[in-house]
């Protein structure tokens, strides 16, 4: 199977009413989470933002609430610094509602992953019992690994995030830079909730070990998808399904590589016990005539 015809098998599968069904979970979720964080942040944000930069463009005093978070006190003295000179005011202003339209973006993105991990099984198990109820599926890992690898994804995004500090400053590349991170963790989350699905860890290794090029091809094709602002709350589950496919036609074909050796063992087995027949006829022959 090509991937054209993959594409074209999980565009199908997606749009069946109980895909559909599915799909609103992540979406529902996610609008719910970011609409919370959206209002418990403009207590703190988006106008005391802009009352700091004022003041601080006009030499007034700062005073920074106590009780506000440390992210808020980080970002006021970083604001200060840049709104201090009128160089770097215009320069701040633009880059503060842009990087902060990204922020939002890219944060979406991140937490529907998080929560489309827990709807994988699902919809992993209503691709198989629909397309390739004849494999058995060996997933593998316990309740501990998807937390581990998030975790460890997380760790290693924060990382480059800040070793790619000095590139945000150079345009086009800042692009590049700031999405490297956040793609890692797309890809690891996505790939890894997958594969502990459907495949045990020697079937995961013997596929990604030939395959691993076009699955990162795959899951950035996704990400760039994800990049239409909000979509990735509608087809997280898109996503799922057609990796699913993907590393499901791969698990297929391996099987079917094996099936001709067994055939082949089953064909000597049984012209061996033809060849024996005979034989054991004129035995029995030789024995009745005694």
């Amino acid at each position: 199977m090509n991937e054209i015809e993959i594409f074209g098998k999980s565009i199908k599968d997606f749009f069946t009413s109980s895909m559909l069904r599915i799909a609103l979970i992540p979406l529902i979720v996610t609008m719910i989470v970011i609409y919370i964080l959206f209002f418990t942040a403009a207590d703190f944000g988006i106008s005391s933002l802009q009352e700091i930069a004022q003041a601080s463009q006009n030499g007034e005093e700062i005073i920074i609430d106590e009780n506000a978070p440390f992210y808020f006190v980080w970002l006021t003295y970083l604001i200060v610094f840049l709104f201090k000179y009128s160089f770097t005011a215009s320069l701040a202003g633009f880059l503060l509602y842009t990087i902060g339209s990204i922020v939002v973006l890219q944060a979406s993105v991140l937490l529907t992953l998080v929560v489309i991990g827990f709807l994988t099984p699902m919809i992993l198990a209503r691709v198989h019992r629909r397309h390739y109820s004849h494999l058995t599926l060996h997933g593998h890992g316990n309740l501990m690994s998807p937390l581990w690898v998030l975790l460890k994804s997380s760790l290693i995004m924060i990382i480059l995030f800040v070793v790619l500090i000095p590139v945000y400053f150079i345009p086009v590349l800042n692009i590049i830079a700031f999405s490297f991170p956040i793609y890692y963790f797309f890809h690891k989350l996505l790939n890894y909730d997958v594969a502990s699905t459907l495949l045990s860890k020697e079937e995961f290794h013997t596929i990604y070990k030939k395959e691993s090029t076009a699955f990162r091809l795959r899951t950035l094709f996704l990400y760039f998808i994800s990049m239409i602002p909000f979509i990735t709350l509608f087809t997280a589950v898109f996503y799922i399904i057609y990796l699913g496919h993907a590393y499901l036609t791969k698990l297929d074909e391996m099987y079917k590589l094996d099936i001709p050796n067994s055939n082949l063992n089953e064909e000597k087995d049984n012209s061996q016990a033809n060849e024996d027949k005979p034989k054991a006829l004129e035995n029995q022959k030789l024995l009745e005539d005694k």
